[in-house]
């Protein structure tokens, strides 16, 4: 039998299925990279909100769209919404440190 804790849908599951969203330049999942600014669940609806590493990025719809379905793939989800925004601007320091350390990036903490 499954507990209850493990079937209810919440932020943390939706972003686990983020982090099966590479970024198509980066190699490396969106959640890792910083992109996800924010996860929000209420009632089964999904909000995301997102950026990319700069505006104009070609991998735009695709991100947003991976986010999208993958966001659809947790059972208990009957509504997403991913929003893009540059406001904050992304930055390497938003990475994770296994991020940085794949792409190679010193955490020197000078962004």
């Amino acid at each position: 039998m499954i507990a209850e804790a493990d079937t209810q849908l919440d932020d943390k599951k939706v972003e686990e299925a983020l982090r099966l969203v590479i970024d198509p330049e980066l190699g490396y999942n969106i959640v890792d990279l910083g992109l996800v600014y924010a996860v929000l669940v209420n009632a089964g609806v999904v909000n995301i909100v997102m950026t990319t590493t700069t505006r104009g990025c070609p991998a735009t719809n695709y991100l947003k769209e991976g986010a999208r379905d993958a966001a659809w793939s947790v059972p208990g989800v009957e509504s997403v919404d991913v929003v893009l925004t540059y406001d904050p601007s992304w930055s390497p320091e938003r990475m994770s440190a296994a991020a940085k350390t794949h792409l190679g990036i010193a955490d020197s903490g000078d962004w």
